[in-house]
């Protein structure tokens, strides 16, 4: 009877130890994965502006999970604190995504309202002087004419790496566009993106109609009917440059403006 008694009781001994091992790697698990996303908002600059309050929350359940680690049988609330520790770091960066997009909103908001307010300035000026400047200005900023009309470069600077959002620095080239439009209102446009060879093809496609579709929204916003305006992406089709080196993947980076002839005809597309 005691030998198997002994017997039983190693059994359980053994039981509870494989029990334990299971758990404790689940909720080492937990910590470590907790202790990465923790890092990951602690380092964004942002996060740490907009959120320190939730990166505050999630370091104090991270500690205290920590703590708890090295405790026996503490493994369901090494769990627990971690798995709280992780949803503050979400909810940080959940509010900090939230904030960016006001922040780039109201951003571009004011930039509109500057643009528009620029805009019925220039019409103080009469409309033949006006509609002369702009043509020899429209004339001077077109790159080359070709089969397909007249065609307009945007370079890569009016735009952040791999970004479709327009700069600042595009707004003076954007409104000559729009001013030279409303004054040739059977004129159309075709706005064509490119990039570089850089990335995969479906990503470089998306990109190049994103930053077209933006100097199109632009345009939009300023009083352009959608009507007159086309986009298409073209990705890292039809290089001007090589792309072997930095400065002939940045001509490549563009956006082009084609424009209609008098009479609205659109040279053929590429």
């Amino acid at each position: 009877m005691s030998i198997k008694s002994n017997a039983l009781g190693i059994l359980l001994l053994a039981g509870c130890a494989s029990l334990y091992g299971c758990a404790g790697q689940h909720s080492e698990a937990a910590l470590q994965q907790a202790g990465a996303d923790f890092q990951k908002v602690k380092e964004d600059s942002n996060v740490l502006r907009i959120a320190p309050k939730d990166v505050i929350r999630a370091g104090e359940s991270l500690a205290r999970a920590d703590r708890l680690s090295t405790y026996w049988g503490s493994g369901a609330d090494v769990v627990h604190y971690a798995y709280l520790s992780q949803r503050y770091s979400e909810i940080a960066r959940e509010h900090t995504n939230q904030a960016l997009n006001e922040e780039r909103a109201a951003k571009l908001e004011l930039e509109r309202q500057r643009l528009q307010l620029a805009l019925r300035e220039s019409k103080l000026l009469s409309v033949q002087q006006q509609g002369k400047w702009l043509e020899e200005q429209i004339v001077a900023l077109a790159t080359t004419q070709a089969d397909r009309g007249l065609v307009m470069t945007l370079g890569d600077v009016l735009f952040d790496t791999g970004q479709a959002e327009l700069k600042n620095s595009a707004n003076r080239v954007v409104l000559k566009i729009v001013q030279f439009l409303q004054l040739n209102p059977k004129r159309v446009v075709r706005i064509e993106g490119y990039t570089d060879s850089t990335g995969g093809k479906q990503e470089n496609l998306k990109l190049s109609r994103d930053r077209a579709q933006s100097v199109a929204d632009v345009l939009v916003d300023l009083g352009i009917d959608e009507k007159r305006i086309q986009v298409e992406g073209y990705g890292d089709q039809f290089p001007v440059d090589a792309n072997a080196s930095e400065r002939g993947r940045a001509q490549n980076r563009r956006v082009e403006i084609v424009f209609s002839d008098e009479k609205g005809q659109l040279g053929a597309a590429r």
